[in-house]
């Protein structure tokens, strides 16, 4: 499917606000593409794709993860919205007709992260975290750190997203801890 296709098809499926995140990430995956060497289509399609799941209901992530065979570990289960990311993968390929497996990695890591991600993995999700419609404590931070390194920004990314976990009383996914580890370790 091509980039207006899916464009299409995701303004259908997606609130107006989740929409304009994900052309925002979208725009802001393009960028970051162009800085650090990755095809820039490849990463607007990505970054356009990355939250397609993102509407669906708690309780239908869980029935879809299960329905497409999705390993799911116990923090997925009790915060299913976490399922976003690996069920959107899954439709991305299915429903969009994606089949790059970097771009379904990508979609797949963007809400965790992990240990192995690749360097449109790293892009999607701090395209996610900075896109222009973010407005946080610490996003300009970001913002000036993806200009230069990619792996410090995703390195800042990975500690602002579990800053707000524990802030907010959530379960912390290991992949996030794995990733960041990993990160530090090189």
């Amino acid at each position: 499917m091509e980039y207006n296709q899916a464009m299409d098809k995701l303004s259908q499926v997606l609130s107006a606000k989740r929409f304009q995140h994900s052309l925002g990430v979208s725009q802001t995956a393009g960028e970051l593409a162009g800085r650090f060497g990755v095809d820039v289509q490849t990463a607007r399609l990505a970054g356009l794709l990355h939250d397609c799941a993102r509407n669906i209901s708690s309780d239908s992530l869980l029935q879809k993860a299960e329905a497409f065979a999705i390993v799911m570990n116990d923090v997925e289960r009790c915060q299913p919205v976490l399922l976003h990311a690996p069920v959107g993968a899954f439709l991305a390929n299915t429903e969009y007709g994606v089949d790059d497996p970097d771009i379904l990695a990508a979609i797949r890591l963007h809400t965790t992260g992990g240990r192995t991600m690749s360097t449109l993995a790293k892009i999607i999700y701090l395209a996610d975290c900075i896109e222009p419609g973010r407005k946080f404590p610490g996003v300009d931070k970001l913002r000036r750190l993806a200009d230069a390194d990619l792996n410090a920004a995703l390195l800042a990314a990975f500690d602002q997203s579990l800053y707000y976990v524990i802030e907010q009383g959530l379960l912390i996914h290991p992949a996030t801890i794995e990733g960041r580890n990993y990160l530090l370790q090189r």
